[in-house]
């Protein structure tokens, strides 16, 4: 592969001293008035009412056409939720029928099912007053706050289940615009952050490398910064910040498995190495500073960009728990905490595949379950749900994120038919 394949064109940035004084200049930014006005608590705009998407009609009658395709083991059934455009990773309210569901574009949805019978009665724009940059990541603090982890900036609400009526939200800005990596390393290829609290009350972020290899010269800023593996900090301030994990790739998907506090994550693979290589992986990191093997290796394979497979390999790599098919992308995941579904998925996770892109006969658009044995490791991992990629080789759905309700169902999200799915059992 030549050597800028597949890498990002980038802005020029002008010199400091020119940005300055535009900056100097030019008048607040709307979007940065707006949130300087919700951390105070102060009103940002006037207008009350907040669209509601549209949960009948045309578009939500074919994608319960498109879902009679979905097979699903003996006794579960998949339906629609809700119509939710572009929806990403999802944030189940801990206290109400909410979640909120992230994208990658300049909306986060808040979801609701009022009257508790399994489907959404409405969908609207979850604080519409400030404009969001790829707010893909969300999840929930202990005792209630949720976060929105953007491109290049974390944020912190309170109480977002209660106070989400209106256009105007208290917000705390955990990590501020361009402060999550540095601006010059801002890229539209692999900018989808994900979110999730540990055990240890810390806010765990992904931040996925911009390159689809990455060149030698930057491997120690992104070191540095976290970039390629997994950051954590202080959720409401952004302190305390480290590096938790390196050697990763792209991670859009993790979980902390509730027995032993362990981490778990998706890894995207290398593109334009061939249709059968490298293999997906689900990493488990045990303690923080493992380091899991990029760029030098993806999968069981040597990465031959830049020369790195010319290297040694670098000591003490943390192997993959679960290898999957290469380009089928995996991102999120959930352990199954629920009590509703049979017992053999008591314990384990789901995970999401959205479908390659990166292959001659596309593969993925399904959703796994690994179960684990005893000792916390990888055990099997099987199809759980498919049928999203039809016998054509065309997408009517593409799988982004796994979630589990209080009722024990797993909801699915899908940013190309732009809804979520509800998948409850009931004994055959």
């Amino acid at each position: 592969m030549p050597r800028n394949r597949m890498q990002p064109l980038r802005l020029i940035c002008a010199p400091a001293f020119v940005a300055a004084a535009l900056a100097a200049a030019a008048p607040p930014a709307p979007a940065q008035t707006n949130i300087d006005k919700l951390k105070q608590f102060k009103v940002a705009t006037t207008d009350l009412n907040i669209p509601q998407v549209a949960q009948t009609g045309r578009n939500a009658d074919a994608i319960r056409q498109n879902l009679k395709s979905i097979k699903l083991p003996p006794g579960f059934t998949i339906d629609l939720f809700a119509v939710v455009p572009d929806a990403r990773h999802m944030a189940v309210a801990p206290s109400t029928n909410m979640l909120f569901v992230g994208t990658r574009k300049t909306s986060v949805w808040a979801v609701t099912d009022r009257n508790s019978d399994g489907v959404a009665d409405e969908v609207k724009s979850f604080a519409p007053s400030l404009k969001f940059h790829n707010p893909n990541g969300v999840c929930w603090t202990k005792d209630g706050f949720l976060i929105v982890a953007e491109h290049n900036r974390v944020l912190n609400f309170p109480a977002a289940e209660f106070f989400y009526e209106g256009p105007d939200v208290a917000v705390i800005e955990v990590v501020g615009q361009g402060k999550l990596v540095p601006p010059e390393e801002e890229s539209f290829n692999h900018g989808a952050r994900t979110c999730r609290i540990g055990p240890d009350g810390q806010l765990y972020v992904t931040l996925g490398q911009p390159f689809n290899v990455p060149a030698r010269d930057k491997l120690d800023l992104y070191r540095q910064w976290g970039i390629g593996g997994i950051v954590r900090m202080n959720a409401f301030d952004g302190s305390k910040r480290e590096v938790f994990a390196t050697g990763v790739r792209n991670s859009v998907g993790m979980d902390f498995n509730p027995q032993d506090g362990s981490l778990w994550f998706t890894d995207n693979q290398t593109d334009g190495m061939g249709d059968d290589i490298p293999a997906g992986e689900i990493n488990r990191a045990t303690r923080a500073g493992q380091f899991f093997g990029y760029p030098w290796r993806q999968g069981r394979t040597r990465i031959t960009e830049f020369g790195y497979d010319k290297d040694p390999l670098p000591p003490n790599i943390t192997d993959p728990q679960v290898y999957t098919e290469a380009h089928a992308a995996d991102l999120g995941m959930a352990f199954y905490t629920g009590k509703a579904f049979p017992e053999k998925y008591r314990g384990g996770f789901f995970s999401a595949q959205h479908g390659s892109w990166n292959r001659t006969k596309p593969i993925g658009a399904r959703v796994l379950f690994t179960s684990l044995k005893p000792d916390g490791s990888a055990d099997k991992t099987e199809v759980f749900a498919e049928g999203w990629l039809d016998a054509n080789g065309i997408y009517r759905g593409r799988p982004v994120d796994v979630a589990v309700m209080k009722d024990g169902s797993l909801l699915v999200s899908d940013d190309f038919a732009g809804a979520v799915y509800r998948i409850s059992y009931q004994a055959p």
